[in-house]
């Protein structure tokens, strides 16, 4: 699905902060990229996304390169960034009704995300008339009315409670099973990564310096954070990241 072939990208006057990163996800797959600030991570993900382009190597999707944000990829930033004075349901419409009129089948898709969000009775509501965490959710169905194959999310819920937070997991998780979406997510959160991923990738110092194989059954229950296998695998990647810091 994705596939980074020895990627570098230096800021001027600083040292590489992506430093030949080799890295591949197939299809279907939840990858979560860990790592502590200024680790490189979120210019691996705008990289990833054709946001930017790398100074070496280069990004495919599907086996062809990324030189620009291309149609089988949504990104979620790490503010909503919604329209104000647009309503949900047209914030969700945005990146259709950007290049074309939004069609009936569109409506009913950007609809059909809302209410797996929760949000069918706000869908008329502008951004100032709901809650952080709504916001957080228009984003997300934002992101996926085009049907992407790839799904890049930039810390979404970092801002939020945590008990929001973890509604939210849900949230993404049953909405991308559905639409058999890939995910890239980005995340200091630890116990986030091992609850949302097939796959945690621990980033340090520009590089890819660890990976963790998240053997938990799908669907994930909410329970599922106070098991003994949760809590090791969270131990596991804590202890690789306090080696490689």
């Amino acid at each position: 699905m994705l596939q980074l072939c020895q990627v570098r990208y230096t800021y001027p006057g600083w040292p590489p902060v992506v430093d030949g990163v080799d890295w591949a996800m197939a299809p279907g797959e939840i990858h979560c990229l860990v790592g502590r600030s200024g680790c490189g991570k979120t210019t691996l993900l705008k990289l990833a996304a054709g946001l930017m382009q790398p100074e070496a190597g280069m990004v495919l999707l599907a086996q062809q390169p990324v030189m620009t944000p291309h149609p089988d990829m949504g990104f979620v930033f790490q503010s909503p960034n919604l329209l104000a004075w647009l309503s949900a349901l047209d914030n969700v419409l945005l990146p259709i009704t950007l290049h074309r009129a939004a069609q009936p089948e569109d409506i009913a898709h950007a609809h059909d995300l809302l209410a797996r969000m929760g949000l069918s009775a706000l869908a008329q509501q502008r951004p100032p008339q709901i809650s952080g965490g709504q916001q957080s959710r228009v984003a997300i169905a934002r992101a996926l009315v085009t049907r992407p194959r790839l799904l890049l999310m930039d810390e979404p819920f970092a801002a939020l409670d945590a008990i929001t937070r973890e509604e939210l997991q849900n949230d993404l998780l049953a909405v991308c099973q559905a639409q058999g979406s890939s995910v890239l997510f980005v995340t200091h959160d630890m116990a986030e990564a091992v609850y949302l991923a097939d796959r945690v990738t621990v980033m340090a110092q520009g590089k890819l310096q660890g990976e963790v194989q998240v053997d938990l059954p799908r669907p994930r229950p909410s329970d599922l954070r106070y098991t003994p296998r949760f809590n090791a695998l969270c131990a596991e990647l804590r202890a690789m990241m306090d080696e490689v810091r």
